[in-house]
């Protein structure tokens, strides 16, 4: 199954919240923002910034995460209010 992001948004505290085809998932980003081009995030305007790019996500500074990895590491919301 190929996972595609249809829609993204910064959280606080580093979680990003990711609509893909049928779910809504959230997304711990604090565990890579030691990680090569990631450090950058940890500047809260810069992490922010994340968009939807084409099947999946990216920052200003062109950080990008594949969409597969994205799911298959992220939590189903399951009681939204």
């Amino acid at each position: 199954m190929y996972f595609s992001v249809k829609k993204v948004e910064a959280s606080e505290n580093y979680f990003l919240i990711i609509e893909f085809e049928n779910e809504k998932k959230r997304f711990d980003m604090k565990p890579y923002l030691e990680l090569g081009i990631f450090r950058e995030l940890k500047n809260i305007e810069l992490f922010n910034t994340v968009h939807k790019k084409f099947d999946t996500i990216e920052w200003a500074n062109e950080a990008d995460l594949d969409p597969e990895f994205l799911y298959e590491n992220s939590e189903e919301i399951i009681n939204e209010k």
